[in-house]
């Protein structure tokens, strides 16, 4: 989700094109659903600063999640996975720096 693919132009390297490269899936177990949604929904909820993404912003974390039909008590119990996969993609996008 926030690690980038090659682009053209590496691909052009080897004569492929984005054409050629396959979509790689991911599985979400049913008991995660919920956070997944809700972390994919605050993707464009990122603190941003000079040395990029610091974190999500929390203070629209009740609005989006109310958004997809989240209570405030199943809210409270997925807090802990959003914030598992907030620092698993912040290590990623700082990798690509």
């Amino acid at each position: 989700m926030y690690e980038p693919g090659p682009s053209e132009e590496d691909l052009a390297a080897f004569g492929m094109s984005l054409a050629d490269v396959e979509e790689e899936e991911c599985e979400v177990l049913p008991d995660n659903w919920q956070s997944f949604t809700l972390f994919n929904a605050m993707s464009s909820q990122w603190r941003t600063g000079a040395g990029g993404a610091s974190g999500l912003d929390y203070t629209a974390l009740r609005h989006v999640a109310g958004f997809l039909g989240t209570c405030k008590k199943r809210l409270k119990e997925i807090f802990p996975d959003l914030q598992v996969m907030e620092v698993e993609a912040l290590l990623v996008m700082s990798e690509s720096k």
